[in-house]
């Protein structure tokens, strides 16, 4: 994504703390950091909780891009699905 920097503009707090950075951003998690009283720096973040961060970890994109790969080769087909339940249900 590009870096478009604009001239700084002037919002208003409204009586409810809130001020609007406008609809590019609606629905956008931010990180705001209170350098000093007054100063803030608002960033966009993506945050990750905690129990999806194995998701994120070289082995698990090692291991999708594989399975992905592997059902683009392999056509579905249910001819064995009687076996494939009966071992998901522990009915060997």
């Amino acid at each position: 994504m590009a870096s478009v920097v604009t001239p700084p503009s002037v919002k208003v707090i409204g009586a409810n703390g809130q001020i609007s950075l406008g609809k590019l951003y609606a629905g956008r998690q931010v990180l705001v950091e209170e350098r000093e009283p007054g100063v803030w720096l608002i960033r966009t973040a993506t945050i990750i909780p905690d129990n999806e961060i194995w998701l994120h970890q070289p082995k698990a994109a090692t291991d999708l891009q594989n399975a992905l790969s592997w059902a683009q080769t392999n056509s579905p087909d249910d001819n064995n699905l009687d076996t494939i339940l009966d071992r998901f249900s522990g009915q060997d």
